[in-house]
């Protein structure tokens, strides 16, 4: 008999919380009746400026069979947090995890733009990638070189052997959910690859706190420059003081107000 729920929660709690994170996310989505597009990341939207989407595209899902299959993988690779020994644990899933999301999302996006400039294939301007499924390949592939005998369990009776479970998954989501993104899976693996055989490497605590305040200000930056959403309350102003960008509050005759500056450099603004 299986430990009961609770303990294993205890013992997967960054895991847990993703996954709380993402339902919690479906069940808005739901309740206000948000469409992929408006959260998903596409590459004409990135060009228009659209960066924040690299992040709501990652931990947003439309259809529940999409949510109930990736959050099914994540907690059977939460084992990660519990492989501290192994140079892995809670600190490392959560440094890699950001590192996860970022990088397959911007792979994404460099494989588009080749494939959209180099071998004019204008049909990947319209696709829109949402889902959490590049971080999940992206873990299937870590373990699955740091752990090799380990098993990915989908749905409590699926199990896979973690060695080949990347390659597998990716062939099988082809099969049967046609409109999964191929190349969003195949953008998770490479970077998992790039992290297990050290490519990427030496993120700590200091490195991702210092990443996360970074990504914390692009997607603030960007979500306000691209009219996406009303955010009346934020204030940007370029500057010409050599000086790296500040977000600090100001006070205004109606109480507090978040002013972000940010430094043009050779016509470009430093965010």
């Amino acid at each position: 008999m299986g430990k009961p729920l609770f303990y294993e929660i205890l013992e997967k709690p960054a895991t847990s919380c993703v996954i709380g994170l993402c339902c919690a996310i479906w069940f808005y989505i739901q309740k206000k009746g948000i469409g992929y597009s408006h959260v998903g990341l596409s590459y004409d939207a990135a060009v228009e400026g659209h960066y924040w989407r690299i992040i709501t595209s990652a931990f947003s899902h439309i259809s529940v069979l999409h949510l109930v299959f990736n959050m099914s993988a994540l907690w059977s690779l939460g084992v990660v947090e519990q492989l501290g020994l192994m140079g892995l644990g809670v600190a490392y899933y959560l440094e890699y995890t950001l590192v996860l999301v970022v990088l397959s999302g911007v792979l994404v996006l460099g494989i588009y733009h080749v494939l959209i400039h180099r071998f004019k294939v204008e049909y990947f301007r319209r696709v829109t990638a949402v889902g959490y499924s590049c971080v999940v390949f992206g873990w299937m592939t870590i373990l699955a070189v740091k752990q090799p005998s380990s098993k990915l369990d989908l749905f409590g009776f699926l199990s896979l052997p973690i060695s080949f479970a990347p390659f597998e998954s990716l062939i099988f989501t082809s099969i049967i959910v046609p409109q999964a993104s191929f190349l969003g899976h195949l953008s998770g693996i490479i970077v998992g690859y790039a992290v297990a055989w050290g490519v990427i490497h030496g993120m700590n605590s200091y490195w991702a706190i210092s990443m996360l305040g970074w990504v914390v200000v692009v997607f603030i930056y960007s979500l306000k420059r691209s009219g996406a959403y009303d955010l009346n309350f934020l204030e940007i102003e370029s500057v010409t003081d050599a000086s790296l960008p500040s977000l600090r509050f100001v006070a205004t005759g109606n109480g507090r107000t978040l002013q972000m500056t940010a430094l043009p450099v050779g016509g470009a603004e430093l965010v």
